[in-house]
């Protein structure tokens, strides 16, 4: 499996919008800041927020592009239709 994903560091707070075939992973690395350095490190987003799976690469790879496309409000609006309290998806997954 394949996914892409959004992080923030508090509800309606700094998103950032990724893409992983290893979302347990990925999750901590984001909670541990791992990649130092990095933009999500330097904002601190910790919270995953939303997330889908795909069952290739090039579909995970393109609906993240599409999203990093997108203008916030509608990145909000989906992030809200799902999960509307803003709960950290990863105290689930971890």
């Amino acid at each position: 499996m394949f996914y892409t994903y959004i992080v923030t560091n508090k509800p309606r707070g700094t998103l950032y919008t990724g893409m992983t075939d290893d979302m347990n992973k990925r999750a901590w690395h984001h909670r541990e800041h791992v990649l130092k350095g990095s933009f999500s490190d330097k904002y601190n987003l910790e919270m995953l927020v939303w997330y889908e799976a795909y069952d290739t690469r090039e579909e995970a790879v393109g609906r993240e592009k599409q999203i990093k496309n997108w203008k916030r409000v509608w990145k909000i609006e989906l992030i809200e239709a799902n999960n509307p309290e803003w709960r950290d998806l990863a105290d689930v997954l971890l």
